[in-house]
C-alpha cells in the first residue's frame, strides 16, 4: 500500500491508493550529534508550517535544567530514563517534527516506539564531517567534555560504530555530508520532502546562473 501526505494549511491529508483520510503526521529525525538534525528540523518545520521539538531542548524546558545538569546528577542512566519519557511525550503530539539525541535510538525500545509512532529518518554523515562540526562544539557536550581532539576523533568512530545498527532501523536515509551552506540545506529539505513523499510541499532549486544576472 503506498501511502503519500498532502499537506494543508491546517491539518495533514494521508493518501493511499484508494482513500484519503486524515492521519497526523509525525517526522522523527535520528542520528549522530552534529548530523545536523536541528539544523533540518526547523527548515522542515518552515517549509511545512508544523511545530519542530528538539528532544533536548523539551527536556531542558520541562525539567528547567541543562542536559549537562541533569547528566552531573543523575549519570546517563539517570538521564536515559527522562528522556525516554519525555520522547513518549512530545511524539504523542499531531503534526509534529522532533530531532532526537544521538543516543536517543540506543537506549530501551526506543527505535521500535519512534518507528511506531513516526516517520523515522536517519540523517547520515559521514565521520570526517562529524568531527569537524563537534570540534567545534565539544564544550556543550557532555560526553565530549575534556577530551583532546584525538580523543574526541577516536570516541565518535567507536560510538558510530555502536549505535549506526540502531540508527539504520530508521525507515529512511538521508545523507546530509554535504549540507555546509544555505543552499545544500534547502537542498537536503527537498530531498527529505521527496523521501517522505510529501505532496505540496515546496520545493526549492539553486537559481541558475541566468536567473541571478537578471
Amino acid at each position: 500500500m503506498i501511502t503519500d501526505y498532502r499537506v494543508d494549511d491546517k491539518y495533514i491529508v494521508s493518501m493511499t491508493e484508494h482513500t484519503e483520510e486524515y492521519k497526523p503526521l509525525r517526522i522523527i529525525l535520528i542520528g549522530y550529534m552534529g548530523a545536523g538534525k536541528t539544523t533540518v528540523g526547523r527548515a522542515l518545520s518552515k517549509e511545512l508550517n508544523i511545530p519542530f521539538y528538539d528532544l533536548d531542548w523539551y527536556i531542558e524546558s520541562r525539567m528547567r535544567k541543562t542536559v549537562k545538569q541533569i547528566f552531573d546528577e543523575r549519570g546517563e542512566e539517570g538521564f536515559r530514563m527522562i528522556e525516554q519519557s519525555m520522547l513518549h511525550e512530545v511524539a504523542e503530539f499531531e503534526n509534529v517534527i522532533i530531532s532526537c539525541g544521538g543516543g536517543t535510538p540506543c537506549f530501551f525500545d526506543n527505535m521500535e516506539y519512534m518507528n511506531g509512532q513516526a516517520e523515522t529518518v536517519y540523517l547520515k554523515a559521514e565521520t570526517d564531517v562529524l568531527y569537524k562540526h563537534l570540534l567545534m562544539g565539544k564544550s556543550v557536550r557532555p560526553l565530549l567534555l575534556n577530551k583532546t581532539a584525538d580523543e574526541v576523533n577516536l570516541f565518535i568512530r567507536e560510538q558510530i560504530k555502536h549505535r549506526e545498527p540502531f540508527y539504520t532501523k530508521a525507515k529512511h536515509v538521508l545523507d546530509v555530508s554535504l549540507m555546509d551552506s544555505y543552499d545544500k540545506i534547502q537542498i537536503s529539505v527537498n530531498q527529505l520532502c521527496q523521501l517522505l513523499k510529501l505532496n505540496n510541499c515546496l520545493l526549492y532549486t539553486s537559481p541558475s546562473p541566468r536567473d541571478v544576472e537578471e
